[in-house]
Protein backbone atom coordinates (compact mmCIF):
# COMPACT_ATOMS: atom_id res chain seq x y z
CA UNK A 1 0.00 0.00 0.00
CA UNK A 2 2.89 2.45 0.62
CA UNK A 3 4.84 1.85 -2.14
CA UNK A 4 1.96 2.23 -4.42
CA UNK A 5 1.27 5.68 -2.84
CA UNK A 6 4.96 6.69 -3.28
CA UNK A 7 4.37 5.85 -6.85
CA UNK A 8 1.78 7.86 -6.95
CA UNK A 9 3.06 10.28 -5.57
CA UNK A 10 5.85 10.16 -7.79
CA UNK A 11 4.33 10.16 -11.27
CA UNK A 12 1.89 12.93 -9.86
CA UNK A 13 4.91 15.51 -9.59
CA UNK A 14 6.28 14.46 -12.85
CA UNK A 15 3.27 15.13 -14.49
CA UNK A 16 2.95 18.26 -12.45
CA UNK A 17 6.41 19.64 -13.10
CA UNK A 18 6.10 18.48 -16.79
CA UNK A 19 2.69 20.49 -17.82
CA UNK A 20 4.44 23.73 -15.77
CA UNK A 21 7.32 23.16 -18.48
CA UNK A 22 4.66 22.69 -21.10
CA UNK A 23 2.64 26.12 -20.38
CA UNK A 24 6.00 27.64 -19.71
CA UNK A 25 6.54 26.67 -23.63
CA UNK A 26 2.78 27.31 -24.85
CA UNK A 27 2.42 31.06 -23.17
CA UNK A 28 6.02 31.88 -24.17
CA UNK A 29 4.47 31.44 -27.70
CA UNK A 30 1.75 32.76 -27.63
CA UNK A 31 3.09 35.90 -25.51
CA UNK A 32 4.91 36.76 -28.66
CA UNK A 33 2.56 35.94 -31.16
CA UNK A 34 0.03 38.27 -29.66
CA UNK A 35 2.09 40.71 -28.38
CA UNK A 36 3.27 42.12 -24.38
CA UNK A 37 -0.02 44.52 -23.96
CA UNK A 38 -2.86 41.71 -24.61
CA UNK A 39 -0.14 38.90 -22.74
CA UNK A 40 -0.06 40.95 -19.86
CA UNK A 41 -4.03 41.48 -19.86
CA UNK A 42 -5.06 38.16 -20.63
CA UNK A 43 -2.10 35.70 -20.27
CA UNK A 44 -0.27 36.59 -17.90
CA UNK A 45 -3.55 36.05 -15.21
CA UNK A 46 -4.27 32.36 -16.05
CA UNK A 47 -3.50 29.89 -13.71
CA UNK A 48 -2.79 25.84 -14.50
CA UNK A 49 -4.72 23.79 -12.27
CA UNK A 50 -3.85 19.89 -13.77
CA UNK A 51 -3.95 18.37 -16.46
CA UNK A 52 -6.23 15.20 -16.68
CA UNK A 53 -7.06 13.04 -18.95
CA UNK A 54 -5.87 14.68 -22.03
CA UNK A 55 -7.67 18.10 -20.57
CA UNK A 56 -5.95 21.28 -19.37
CA UNK A 57 -7.78 23.14 -16.62
CA UNK A 58 -6.61 26.79 -16.51
CA UNK A 59 -8.39 29.07 -14.39
CA UNK A 60 -8.63 32.91 -14.15
CA UNK A 61 -9.62 35.37 -12.08
CA UNK A 62 -13.16 36.41 -13.58
CA UNK A 63 -16.61 35.71 -15.51
CA UNK A 64 -15.30 38.30 -18.16
CA UNK A 65 -11.91 37.37 -18.36
CA UNK A 66 -12.96 33.60 -18.92
CA UNK A 67 -15.51 34.66 -22.09
CA UNK A 68 -12.54 36.78 -23.41
CA UNK A 69 -10.27 33.89 -23.49
CA UNK A 70 -12.15 31.34 -24.50
CA UNK A 71 -13.74 33.43 -27.77
CA UNK A 72 -9.96 34.67 -28.65
CA UNK A 73 -7.38 32.82 -27.50
CA UNK A 74 -8.54 29.16 -26.12
CA UNK A 75 -8.44 27.41 -30.11
CA UNK A 76 -4.60 28.60 -30.32
CA UNK A 77 -3.65 27.39 -26.85
CA UNK A 78 -5.03 24.64 -27.89
CA UNK A 79 -2.64 24.30 -30.85
CA UNK A 80 0.31 25.11 -29.38
CA UNK A 81 -0.72 23.19 -26.26
CA UNK A 82 -0.75 20.30 -28.88
CA UNK A 83 2.71 20.94 -30.53
CA UNK A 84 4.31 20.48 -26.88
CA UNK A 85 2.06 17.22 -26.18
CA UNK A 86 0.44 14.95 -28.13
CA UNK A 87 -1.94 13.65 -25.92
CA UNK A 88 -3.42 17.12 -25.37
CA UNK A 89 -7.34 16.89 -26.54
CA UNK A 90 -8.14 20.35 -25.83
CA UNK A 91 -8.20 23.68 -22.98
CA UNK A 92 -10.89 24.65 -20.86
CA UNK A 93 -10.92 27.56 -18.77
CA UNK A 94 -12.67 28.35 -15.95
CA UNK A 95 -13.40 30.54 -13.20
CA UNK A 96 -11.19 30.12 -10.33
CA UNK A 97 -14.63 30.63 -7.84
CA UNK A 98 -16.19 28.21 -10.42
CA UNK A 99 -13.59 25.66 -10.54
CA UNK A 100 -15.09 21.96 -11.11
CA UNK A 101 -14.11 19.51 -8.57
CA UNK A 102 -11.13 17.56 -8.71
CA UNK A 103 -11.81 13.74 -10.55
CA UNK A 104 -11.88 10.80 -8.52
CA UNK A 105 -8.92 9.60 -10.81
CA UNK A 106 -6.77 13.01 -10.83
CA UNK A 107 -3.72 13.31 -8.58
CA UNK A 108 -4.56 13.79 -4.72
CA UNK A 109 -1.82 16.40 -3.27
CA UNK A 110 0.05 14.87 -0.04
CA UNK A 111 -0.37 15.74 3.37
CA UNK A 112 2.64 18.51 4.35
CA UNK A 113 5.35 16.89 5.92
CA UNK A 114 6.97 18.38 8.80
CA UNK A 115 10.64 19.92 8.24
CA UNK A 116 11.95 21.39 11.38
CA UNK A 117 9.03 22.79 12.60
CA UNK A 118 8.31 24.61 9.34
CA UNK A 119 6.18 24.05 6.16
CA UNK A 120 6.42 21.36 4.08
CA UNK A 121 6.50 21.34 0.14
CA UNK A 122 2.80 21.24 -0.23
CA UNK A 123 2.47 24.54 2.02
CA UNK A 124 5.63 25.96 0.10
CA UNK A 125 3.91 25.96 -2.94
CA UNK A 126 0.81 26.88 -1.66
CA UNK A 127 2.14 30.31 -1.46
CA UNK A 128 5.31 30.50 -3.22
CA UNK A 129 4.61 31.42 -6.92
CA UNK A 130 5.54 28.58 -9.79
CA UNK A 131 9.30 28.64 -11.11
CA UNK A 132 10.19 28.23 -14.97
CA UNK A 133 12.17 25.46 -15.34
CA UNK A 134 14.13 27.23 -18.36
CA UNK A 135 15.28 29.89 -15.82
CA UNK A 136 18.53 28.07 -14.24
CA UNK A 137 22.06 29.26 -13.72
CA UNK A 138 22.95 26.56 -17.01
CA UNK A 139 20.67 28.71 -19.19
CA UNK A 140 21.39 32.07 -18.23
CA UNK A 141 23.60 34.10 -20.45
CA UNK A 142 26.76 35.95 -19.13
CA UNK A 143 28.25 38.64 -20.47
CA UNK A 144 29.97 42.46 -19.38
CA UNK A 145 26.29 43.95 -18.00
CA UNK A 146 24.84 41.23 -16.26
CA UNK A 147 28.57 38.99 -15.00
CA UNK A 148 28.66 41.00 -11.08
CA UNK A 149 24.88 39.89 -10.63
CA UNK A 150 25.31 36.46 -11.89
CA UNK A 151 28.30 36.10 -9.41
CA UNK A 152 26.15 37.43 -7.02
CA UNK A 153 22.97 35.45 -7.66
CA UNK A 154 25.37 32.44 -7.65
CA UNK A 155 27.20 32.96 -4.29
CA UNK A 156 23.35 33.20 -2.69
CA UNK A 157 22.55 30.03 -4.17
CA UNK A 158 25.60 28.40 -2.80
CA UNK A 159 26.43 29.68 0.37
CA UNK A 160 24.97 27.74 3.46
CA UNK A 161 24.70 31.16 5.47
CA UNK A 162 23.90 34.55 3.77
CA UNK A 163 26.82 36.16 2.42
CA UNK A 164 25.32 39.35 2.24
CA UNK A 165 21.52 39.90 3.25
CA UNK A 166 19.63 40.90 1.20
CA UNK A 167 21.01 40.76 -2.35
CA UNK A 168 19.07 43.54 -4.32
CA UNK A 169 18.98 42.79 -8.15
CA UNK A 170 18.29 45.95 -10.22
CA UNK A 171 18.04 46.60 -13.58
CA UNK A 172 15.41 47.58 -16.64
CA UNK A 173 12.36 45.00 -17.81
CA UNK A 174 13.18 42.16 -19.30
CA UNK A 175 16.78 41.74 -18.30
CA UNK A 176 17.56 38.65 -16.54
CA UNK A 177 16.42 39.58 -12.60
CA UNK A 178 13.71 37.19 -12.55
CA UNK A 179 15.83 34.59 -14.43
CA UNK A 180 18.83 35.13 -11.82
CA UNK A 181 15.81 34.87 -8.70
CA UNK A 182 14.16 31.52 -10.22
CA UNK A 183 17.63 30.15 -10.95
CA UNK A 184 18.54 30.96 -7.35
CA UNK A 185 15.63 29.32 -6.21
CA UNK A 186 15.92 26.22 -8.17
CA UNK A 187 19.70 25.69 -7.19
CA UNK A 188 18.26 25.59 -3.64
CA UNK A 189 15.82 23.84 -3.81
CA UNK A 190 17.82 20.97 -5.46
CA UNK A 191 21.42 20.96 -3.10
CA UNK A 192 19.23 21.83 -0.49
CA UNK A 193 15.72 20.23 0.07
CA UNK A 194 15.54 20.64 3.46
CA UNK A 195 15.97 24.10 3.18
CA UNK A 196 12.48 26.27 2.82
CA UNK A 197 12.64 28.83 -0.39
CA UNK A 198 9.44 31.24 -0.57
CA UNK A 199 9.69 33.10 -3.98
CA UNK A 200 6.33 35.41 -5.41
CA UNK A 201 5.96 38.83 -6.17
CA UNK A 202 5.61 42.01 -4.37
CA UNK A 203 2.17 42.26 -5.68
CA UNK A 204 1.48 38.65 -4.71
CA UNK A 205 2.89 39.35 -0.99
CA UNK A 206 0.67 42.42 -0.17
CA UNK A 207 -2.28 40.50 -1.68
CA UNK A 208 -2.08 38.22 1.12
CA UNK A 209 -1.16 40.23 3.63
CA UNK A 210 -4.41 42.27 2.75
CA UNK A 211 -6.32 38.92 3.09
CA UNK A 212 -4.77 37.97 6.34
CA UNK A 213 -5.86 41.51 7.51
CA UNK A 214 -9.92 41.17 5.72
CA UNK A 215 -9.94 37.51 7.81
CA UNK A 216 -8.52 39.14 10.73
CA UNK A 217 -5.70 35.56 10.45
CA UNK A 218 -2.56 37.97 10.67
CA UNK A 219 -0.94 35.70 13.40
CA UNK A 220 -0.85 33.01 10.51
CA UNK A 221 0.81 35.45 7.92
CA UNK A 222 3.59 36.38 9.96
CA UNK A 223 4.28 32.86 11.02
CA UNK A 224 4.59 31.77 7.08
CA UNK A 225 6.93 34.31 5.66
CA UNK A 226 8.81 34.46 9.08
CA UNK A 227 9.63 30.91 9.07
CA UNK A 228 11.49 30.08 5.80
CA UNK A 229 14.97 29.81 4.64
CA UNK A 230 14.48 32.10 2.08
CA UNK A 231 12.46 34.52 0.99
CA UNK A 232 12.60 36.12 -2.39
CA UNK A 233 10.36 38.97 -3.47
CA UNK A 234 10.63 40.42 -7.07
CA UNK A 235 9.77 43.82 -8.62
CA UNK A 236 9.46 45.80 -4.84
CA UNK A 237 9.20 48.31 -6.41
CA UNK A 238 4.79 47.50 -6.69
CA UNK A 239 5.05 48.59 -2.83
CA UNK A 240 5.81 52.20 -3.20
CA UNK A 241 3.11 54.15 -1.56
CA UNK A 242 1.24 51.07 0.36
CA UNK A 243 2.43 51.92 4.01
CA UNK A 244 0.77 48.82 5.64
CA UNK A 245 2.48 46.45 3.20
CA UNK A 246 5.63 48.59 3.52
CA UNK A 247 5.35 48.10 7.18
CA UNK A 248 5.10 44.40 7.55
CA UNK A 249 7.67 43.88 4.90
CA UNK A 250 9.93 45.56 6.74
CA UNK A 251 9.13 43.64 10.61
CA UNK A 252 9.17 40.48 7.95
CA UNK A 253 12.65 41.65 6.69
CA UNK A 254 14.32 42.53 10.20
CA UNK A 255 12.82 39.17 12.03
CA UNK A 256 14.39 36.75 8.82
CA UNK A 257 17.61 38.87 8.64
CA UNK A 258 17.84 38.44 12.74
CA UNK A 259 17.55 34.63 12.47
CA UNK A 260 19.97 34.49 9.83
CA UNK A 261 18.09 33.70 6.94
CA UNK A 262 18.41 34.75 3.28
CA UNK A 263 16.42 37.13 1.60
CA UNK A 264 16.85 38.23 -2.10
CA UNK A 265 15.12 41.03 -3.79
CA UNK A 266 14.70 42.38 -7.25
CA UNK A 267 13.14 45.91 -8.73
CA UNK A 268 13.91 48.06 -11.42
CA UNK A 269 15.88 50.56 -9.44
CA UNK A 270 18.26 50.79 -7.02
CA UNK A 271 17.16 51.34 -3.45
CA UNK A 272 18.22 54.35 -3.52
CA UNK A 273 15.82 55.78 -6.41
CA UNK A 274 12.45 53.91 -5.24
CA UNK A 275 10.13 56.60 -4.94
CA UNK A 276 7.09 55.92 -2.22
CA UNK A 277 9.05 53.53 -0.15
CA UNK A 278 9.91 54.10 3.31
CA UNK A 279 13.30 55.68 4.60
CA UNK A 280 14.28 53.47 7.32
CA UNK A 281 13.12 50.20 4.34
CA UNK A 282 15.24 52.18 1.64
CA UNK A 283 17.90 52.05 4.35
CA UNK A 284 17.44 48.07 5.09
CA UNK A 285 17.40 47.54 1.56
CA UNK A 286 20.31 49.17 0.93
CA UNK A 287 22.44 47.28 3.41
CA UNK A 288 23.41 44.03 1.76
CA UNK A 289 24.47 43.68 -1.63
CA UNK A 290 23.23 46.04 -4.54
CA UNK A 291 23.99 44.71 -8.32
CA UNK A 292 22.40 46.29 -11.22
CA UNK A 293 22.03 44.58 -14.59
CA UNK A 294 22.95 46.96 -17.37
CA UNK A 295 21.66 47.30 -21.08
CA UNK A 296 22.38 44.56 -22.71
CA UNK A 297 25.32 44.53 -25.78
CA UNK A 298 25.53 43.79 -29.01
CA UNK A 299 27.68 40.41 -28.48
CA UNK A 300 25.20 39.91 -25.35
CA UNK A 301 22.10 39.76 -26.97
CA UNK A 302 24.29 37.55 -30.14
CA UNK A 303 25.27 34.93 -27.40
CA UNK A 304 21.56 34.94 -26.03
CA UNK A 305 20.04 34.13 -29.41
CA UNK A 306 22.54 31.70 -30.32
CA UNK A 307 22.26 30.07 -26.86
CA UNK A 308 18.02 29.89 -27.40
CA UNK A 309 18.29 28.61 -30.98
CA UNK A 310 20.16 25.61 -29.42
CA UNK A 311 17.61 24.78 -26.85
CA UNK A 312 14.80 24.72 -29.34
CA UNK A 313 17.43 22.54 -31.96
CA UNK A 314 16.56 24.60 -34.46
CA UNK A 315 19.14 25.55 -37.09
CA UNK A 316 19.02 29.31 -37.75
CA UNK A 317 21.51 31.62 -39.79
CA UNK A 318 24.00 33.28 -38.65
CA UNK A 319 22.91 36.21 -40.94
CA UNK A 320 20.06 35.99 -38.77
CA UNK A 321 20.73 35.70 -35.76
CA UNK A 322 23.14 38.82 -36.19
CA UNK A 323 20.40 40.74 -37.74
CA UNK A 324 18.08 40.38 -34.86
CA UNK A 325 21.03 41.55 -32.31
CA UNK A 326 21.50 44.90 -34.07
CA UNK A 327 17.49 45.29 -34.13
CA UNK A 328 16.04 44.23 -31.01
CA UNK A 329 17.43 45.84 -28.11
CA UNK A 330 15.49 46.89 -26.20
CA UNK A 331 15.17 43.59 -23.53
CA UNK A 332 16.06 39.65 -24.00
CA UNK A 333 12.32 39.29 -23.20
CA UNK A 334 11.52 40.60 -26.70
CA UNK A 335 14.55 39.45 -28.00
CA UNK A 336 14.02 35.89 -27.29
CA UNK A 337 10.13 36.49 -27.89
CA UNK A 338 11.13 37.99 -31.66
CA UNK A 339 13.41 34.33 -32.21
CA UNK A 340 10.35 32.24 -31.25
CA UNK A 341 7.78 34.21 -33.52
CA UNK A 342 10.64 33.60 -35.90
CA UNK A 343 10.84 29.96 -35.00
CA UNK A 344 7.11 29.14 -34.88
CA UNK A 345 6.39 31.16 -38.38
CA UNK A 346 9.13 28.87 -39.66
CA UNK A 347 7.28 25.39 -38.32
CA UNK A 348 3.77 25.99 -39.09
CA UNK A 349 3.35 27.62 -42.02
CA UNK A 350 6.69 25.17 -43.80
CA UNK A 351 8.84 28.10 -44.75
CA UNK A 352 12.49 28.61 -44.50
CA UNK A 353 13.84 31.16 -41.88
CA UNK A 354 16.01 33.51 -44.16
CA UNK A 355 16.70 36.99 -43.76
CA UNK A 356 13.88 38.10 -45.81
CA UNK A 357 11.37 36.01 -43.88
CA UNK A 358 12.37 37.53 -40.25
CA UNK A 359 12.28 41.00 -41.70
CA UNK A 360 8.19 40.20 -42.97
CA UNK A 361 7.53 37.72 -39.63
CA UNK A 362 8.60 40.56 -37.40
CA UNK A 363 7.85 43.97 -39.15
CA UNK A 364 6.07 45.20 -36.17
CA UNK A 365 8.72 44.68 -33.60
CA UNK A 366 11.36 45.82 -35.57
CA UNK A 367 9.79 48.92 -36.39
CA UNK A 368 9.30 49.64 -32.74
CA UNK A 369 12.66 49.09 -31.93
CA UNK A 370 13.55 51.74 -34.78
CA UNK A 371 11.43 54.73 -33.00
CA UNK A 372 13.13 54.05 -29.48
CA UNK A 373 16.74 55.67 -30.25
CA UNK A 374 15.91 59.26 -31.22
CA UNK A 375 17.69 62.26 -32.24
CA UNK A 376 18.16 64.01 -29.45
CA UNK A 377 19.80 60.66 -27.43
CA UNK A 378 22.25 60.40 -30.23
CA UNK A 379 23.57 64.26 -29.78
CA UNK A 380 23.34 63.66 -26.32
CA UNK A 381 25.39 60.29 -26.16
CA UNK A 382 27.96 62.09 -29.26
CA UNK A 383 28.92 64.96 -27.09
CA UNK A 384 29.62 63.23 -23.76
CA UNK A 385 31.89 60.96 -26.10
CA UNK A 386 33.34 64.06 -27.56
CA UNK A 387 32.99 65.79 -24.45
CA UNK A 388 31.37 69.02 -26.21
CA UNK A 389 28.06 70.49 -25.31
CA UNK A 390 25.25 69.47 -26.53
CA UNK A 391 24.26 73.21 -27.80
CA UNK A 392 27.29 72.93 -30.52
CA UNK A 393 25.24 70.14 -32.09
CA UNK A 394 22.70 73.35 -33.23
CA UNK A 395 25.48 76.46 -33.07
CA UNK A 396 27.31 77.50 -36.36
CA UNK A 397 30.76 76.41 -35.06
CA UNK A 398 32.74 75.12 -37.85
CA UNK A 399 35.85 74.25 -35.70
CA UNK A 400 36.78 70.50 -36.64
CA UNK A 401 36.76 69.91 -32.53
CA UNK A 402 32.75 70.44 -33.47
CA UNK A 403 32.40 70.00 -36.77
CA UNK A 404 33.53 66.00 -36.77
CA UNK A 405 31.28 65.15 -33.68
CA UNK A 406 27.97 66.60 -35.31
CA UNK A 407 29.02 64.84 -38.32
CA UNK A 408 28.99 61.96 -36.48
CA UNK A 409 25.82 62.57 -34.76
CA UNK A 410 24.13 63.01 -38.41
CA UNK A 411 25.77 59.87 -39.89
CA UNK A 412 24.52 57.74 -36.77
CA UNK A 413 21.02 59.52 -37.07
CA UNK A 414 20.90 58.70 -40.33
CA UNK A 415 22.09 54.70 -39.55
CA UNK A 416 19.67 54.44 -36.09
CA UNK A 417 16.51 56.37 -37.10
CA UNK A 418 13.79 56.51 -39.47
CA UNK A 419 14.02 60.56 -39.65
CA UNK A 420 14.75 62.01 -43.12
CA UNK A 421 17.67 63.81 -44.03
CA UNK A 422 15.65 67.28 -44.08
CA UNK A 423 13.91 65.94 -40.73
CA UNK A 424 17.99 65.72 -39.01
CA UNK A 425 19.03 68.63 -40.71
CA UNK A 426 16.38 70.66 -38.77
CA UNK A 427 17.26 68.97 -35.45
CA UNK A 428 21.39 70.68 -35.99
CA UNK A 429 20.01 74.24 -36.00
CA UNK A 430 18.10 74.09 -38.65
CA UNK A 431 20.58 72.85 -41.37
CA UNK A 432 19.95 71.65 -44.86
CA UNK A 433 19.45 68.15 -46.34
CA UNK A 434 22.62 68.61 -48.15
CA UNK A 435 24.75 69.25 -45.34
CA UNK A 436 23.72 65.95 -43.69
CA UNK A 437 24.18 63.96 -46.77
CA UNK A 438 27.54 65.53 -46.62
CA UNK A 439 28.29 64.72 -43.38
CA UNK A 440 27.08 60.72 -44.09
CA UNK A 441 29.88 60.69 -47.03
CA UNK A 442 32.45 62.02 -45.09
CA UNK A 443 32.12 59.96 -42.05
CA UNK A 444 31.36 56.93 -44.24
CA UNK A 445 34.99 58.12 -45.58
CA UNK A 446 36.70 58.45 -42.66
CA UNK A 447 35.16 55.00 -41.40
CA UNK A 448 37.23 53.41 -44.44
CA UNK A 449 40.86 54.99 -43.82
CA UNK A 450 41.05 55.65 -40.20
CA UNK A 451 40.34 52.91 -37.85
CA UNK A 452 39.97 54.46 -34.67
CA UNK A 453 37.62 56.59 -35.74
CA UNK A 454 35.84 53.64 -37.32
CA UNK A 455 36.20 52.27 -33.39
CA UNK A 456 34.79 55.36 -32.13
CA UNK A 457 31.56 55.17 -34.08
CA UNK A 458 31.29 51.44 -33.59
CA UNK A 459 30.89 52.13 -30.39
CA UNK A 460 28.30 54.74 -30.19
CA UNK A 461 26.74 52.80 -32.15
CA UNK A 462 26.90 49.93 -29.74
CA UNK A 463 25.75 52.00 -26.78
CA UNK A 464 22.81 54.08 -28.43
CA UNK A 465 21.01 50.73 -29.80
CA UNK A 466 22.10 49.00 -26.41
Amino acid sequence: MNAITETDKTENEDSEAAAVSEWASVSGLLRAEMGEAAYQSWLKPMTIREVVDGVVRISVPTRFMRDWVVAHYVDRLSELWRLENADIQEVEVYVQADRPPRPAAAPVAAEPVSNQGRPGDDYRSEISAPLDRRFTFDQFVVGKPNEFAYAAARRVSEAPQPPFNPLFLYGGVGLGKTHLMHAIAWHIRETGPDRTVIYLSAEKFMYRFIRALREQNTVDFKDQFRSVDVLMIDDVQFMAGKESTQEEFFHTFNALVDQGRQIVISADKSPSDLEGMQERLVSRLNCGLVADIHATTYELRLGILQSKAQQLNVDIPQRVLEFLAHKITANVRELEGGLNRVVAHSQLVGREITLEATQEVLHDLLRANDRRVTIEEIQKQVAQHFNIRISDMHSARRARSVARPRQVAMYLAKQLTSRSLPEIGRKFGGRDHTTVMHAVKKVEELRDHDSGFAEDVELLRRMLEG
